[in-house]
């Protein structure tokens, strides 16, 4: 977490929390959901529309600066936006990974993992179980999963996408979970 972000919460602790303004898809992207959007439907899922999903997020820096921020706690990702916490409605799961030379793994905020255990669902969407947490591997980066896969360094266990978050311990949307609770 940046300097000045625990500085800001520092001098202002009792900031509400944010639910339903930041998306990340499954391929690493985030998106920026305002009122419209949100009123729209849901991020993801069989009632999201193009309107839902919010505007594409294109400043470098303010990416980079929520991959510095991007934190989790009792399975919610959220950005530490200064002293308001941001959470992150999540399209698949709360990392994506890249794939580097001799199947290295990247998550899409740049940090390293080393892969536990793989996993496919009933889509055929590859995921990696690192210390980190699990995450889907980036789409472009399929044909060296692949590779990985046939060398036999990565076994792929088959199981269903809805059972992943409780399996994993990660919430694709807090907004609702937070609305549950109330």
């Amino acid at each position: 977490m940046d300097d000045i972000v625990k500085a800001a919460l520092a001098k202002w602790p009792h900031v509400p929390d944010c639910y339903g303004w930041l998306g990340l898809d499954a391929r690493g992207n985030w998106f920026m959901r305002d009122d419209a959007c949100q009123a729209a439907g849901p991020f993801t899922g069989s009632a999201s529309t193009a309107a839902s999903r919010g505007s594409l997020l294109k400043h470098d820096k303010l990416i980079e600066f929520i991959h510095r921020n991007y934190e989790s706690e009792s399975g919610c990702w959220f950005f530490q936006n200064g002293p308001q916490r941001v959470y992150v409605e999540l399209e698949a799961a709360p990392w994506i990974w890249r794939i580097g030379p001799e199947f290295s793994v990247t998550t899409h905020t740049g940090l390293a993992g080393r892969v536990q255990r793989c996993i496919m669902d009933e889509h055929g969407r590859l995921y990696l179980d690192t210390e980190l947490g699990l995450g889907l591997v980036h789409t472009q980066d399929m044909v060296l999963a692949a590779d990985a896969v046939e060398q036999g360094l990565w076994v792929p266990s088959e199981v269903s996408a809805s059972d992943l978050p409780q399996r994993f311990g990660y919430v694709r949307s807090p907004a609702w979970q937070a609305k549950q609770a109330r």
